[in-house]
């Protein structure tokens, strides 16, 4: 894969812009919020400058490089192509409507936002590092601060669910580390690309097995293996449900909004350009373990009467799609339409990336207004009604859920289709079976919409105030953005699309 090498180190001005503002934040007290306002929002100009600037043949572009340790392999060496910046892009927005949700942080607010900021940095810095060294420390770096952030201000379970996010995370880093380290104790080096490139012509199987035995699946097992537990991938989700109900509301924003999309991310960069020989050989067992995340995550939410836990199983089931996509555009294309079908469901999948993000974020954004407004109630049965003393609220929060559940004309819709579209002919059993995950959603979401906005107002929820100005210009972009990318899906697509043919030019299945 080409690399554009830049002059001006843009990329490490990114990853170091929120450090810089969590250092202040730390020390800024009651003003803590306005210093991450503005980091967050500088950090947005950069991503989406940043954007602005890619290679329009796909390749890789603002490549930073330097010798760190040559004797281990490990490089200093950043670089973004069309997927990378997109998910900087989704990073800044996310974080900073995770910090405009935030209305009022007694306590601490000084080392509340500072992991916050420090939250970003890791998302950026794992989404820009092309050697397995500096990118595994970002990957790491984004896992500290979502732990304390969930064990010190979640909520009356914060402590088993921060520790059981931080071990299975864990547990899946070990996995990658072991994985990666035998690679390298193969190969020398620990640079993605020309990784890629040695697995693109067999040579990396060919090196691991000549210095190893033949291990290599069981390498490429142990790098899905870590991968599945961040998306998750069913059965690895069993944390996310507990950390995502008792983290605060703004922090479980940027675990499903950002943090669960390092696992898709990691798939796409890291496991199919490497490993997708030996994914190919899998791939009928990944596609069950796929569409079962897709239909049983769906099922799990109708299941819940607790609004977090409601959109945590939903998230499940919307990354599932993304699973069902990467797991089945796996096989030798051999012909235009099926190569057709790949780019398809790859662009598919990079949209339903993107879209999620701001859906899901959304949602819960709504959520912790929900809860703001009536002293913590969040569960289904406790409201009814709300539309009447909440009109502006139950519309925003209406096009967000169905933009969730995937409605013609809103963000949800386009990746959805796209992946369908593509998967369809590359394995349309699978396809079929996920179908029902789309019906299972669409009886969710309008469940919800029933229980919550419809019907006589319960009894506490008669001064339930309305948005105030301040909330409807801060929901006004991102409720825009789901229009915006619903009716002009290209504004994505055109950007994406030379990455998603020069991924699928070097990977070899």
């Amino acid at each position: 894969m080409n690399e554009l090498t830049t002059g001006f180190p843009i990329l490490t001005l990114l990853t170091v812009l929120p450090l810089v503002g969590a250092a202040i934040a730390l020390f800024s007290g009651k003003h803590a919020r306005f210093v991450a306002l503005v980091s967050a929002l500088v950090s947005l100009a950069v991503a989406i400058l940043i954007w602005m600037r890619l290679p329009i043949d796909g390749s890789i572009g603002m490549v930073e490089h330097a010798a760190w340790v040559p004797s281990l392999g490990i490089e200093y060496h950043l670089g973004v192509d069309g997927l990378g910046a997109l998910m900087l892009v989704l990073s800044a927005i996310i974080t900073l409507m995770s910090i405009d949700a935030v209305q009022r942080e007694h306590h601490n607010p000084g080392l509340f936002f500072c992991l916050v900021l420090i939250l970003e940095s890791g998302l950026f810095g794992s989404f820009t590092a092309l050697n397995f060294f500096h990118w595994f420390m970002y990957w790491e770096l984004s896992l500290i601060p979502a732990f304390f952030l969930i064990k010190l201000w979640g909520g009356q379970r914060r402590g088993s669910a921060a520790t059981q996010f931080f071990v299975y995370t864990m547990a899946g880093s070990v996995a990658l580390l072991v994985s990666f380290l035998a690679v390298f104790l193969s190969t020398g080096s620990m640079n993605f690309i020309k990784l890629a490139q040695l697995a693109s012509t067999g040579a990396l199987e060919q090196m691991v097995t000549a210095h190893l035995g033949p291990v290599t699946m069981w390498l490429a097992i142990g790098v899905l293996a870590g991968f599945a537990v961040k998306v998750p991938l069913m059965p690895f989700h069993t944390w996310l449900p507990e950390a995502y109900a008792e983290a605060p509301s703004p922090v479980t924003m940027l675990l499903t909004g950002a943090m669960s999309k390092m696992g898709v991310y990691g798939l796409i960069r890291i496991a199919l350009p490497l490993f997708g020989h030996q994914i190919s050989q899998i791939r009928t067992p990944l596609l069950v373990l796929a569409a079962t995340t897709v239909v049983m995550g769906a099922w799990a939410a109708a299941a819940q009467k607790d609004l977090k836990r409601v959109f945590a199983y939903s998230s499940v089931n919307h990354l599932g799609y993304c699973l069902l996509g990467i797991f089945a555009l796996a096989v030798p294309a051999a012909s235009h339409a099926a190569q057709a079908s790949q780019a398809a469901a790859l662009n598919g999948v990079i949209l339903q990336m993107f879209n999620h993000g701001i859906t899901a974020a959304a949602l819960f954004w709504f959520i912790a207004m929900i809860q703001m407004r009536t002293g913590g109630h969040r569960g289904i049965e406790d409201f009814g009604g709300l539309r009447k003393p909440a009109p502006v609220f139950a519309g925003l929060m209406g096009i967000a859920l169905f933009s969730s559940l995937g409605l013609p004309g809103l963000n949800g819709f386009v990746g959805e289709f796209l992946i369908f579209r593509g998967v369809f002919p590359l394995a349309w059993v699978a396809a079929t079976v996920s179908i029902l995950g789309l019906l299972i959603t669409a009886a969710v979401i309008l469940t919800v919409i029933q229980k919550v906005f419809t019907g006589p107002v319960a009894p506490h929820c008669t001064n339930f105030p309305d948005l105030h100005y301040g909330e409807r210009m801060a929901l006004a972009p991102v409720i825009g953005l789901m229009f915006l990318i619903g009716l002009l899906p290209q504004l994505i697509v055109d950007s994406v699309n030379p990455t998603v043919i020069n991924l699928l030019a070097h990977w070899r299945f």
